[in-house]
């Protein structure tokens, strides 16, 4: 009889990519949920924008970063999603072995925005952490698909 070595997986690092602000969340290491972990106010310049992000997946023990992809309604690429596939690019070319895929993320927000209503929270507290709950919304999205 073999020994059988389990490993363990990584986490996974959600980012919904705002003009404003940039959403963060992390699974945990069996990759089974993700939390809402921190917003990132956008700098002014995206390279100091990526980097802060590949730090994060990196801090975090992440090898792979889920960039969340706003398609249409009708799932066609529009002008937002073009402009996260080319963050994405950006993200693949500094990221080194962290791989950076894309994953839909179609009505996270509002989903997110839903949740904390439903919570009782107030709109200038919903306005501080609306990224970070979208960006998990989307990346648990994505930790059930590649579960199934």
């Amino acid at each position: 009889m073999g020994v059988v070595i389990a490993t363990a997986a990584t986490r996974a690092l959600g980012v919904d990519l705002g003009e404003r602000r940039i959403g963060l969340a992390l699974s945990d290491p069996s990759r089974t949920v993700a939390s809402p972990h921190e917003v990132l106010r956008r700098s002014g310049d995206p390279v100091t924008d990526r980097r802060a992000i590949v730090e994060t997946a990196r801090a975090q023990g992440a090898n792979v970063i889920v960039v969340g992809l706003p398609l249409s309604l009708s799932g066609a690429t529009g002008p937002a999603a073009r402009a996260a596939l080319a963050e994405v690019e950006a993200l693949r070319a500094i990221a080194g072995d962290i791989e950076v895929i894309v994953h839909d993320e179609r009505l996270t927000t509002v989903t997110a925005e839903r949740a904390l209503i439903e919570g009782r929270m107030r709109r200038d507290a919903r306005r501080r952490v609306v990224d970070k709950v979208a960006a998990a919304v989307m990346l648990q999205s994505w930790l059930e698909r590649v579960s199934s």
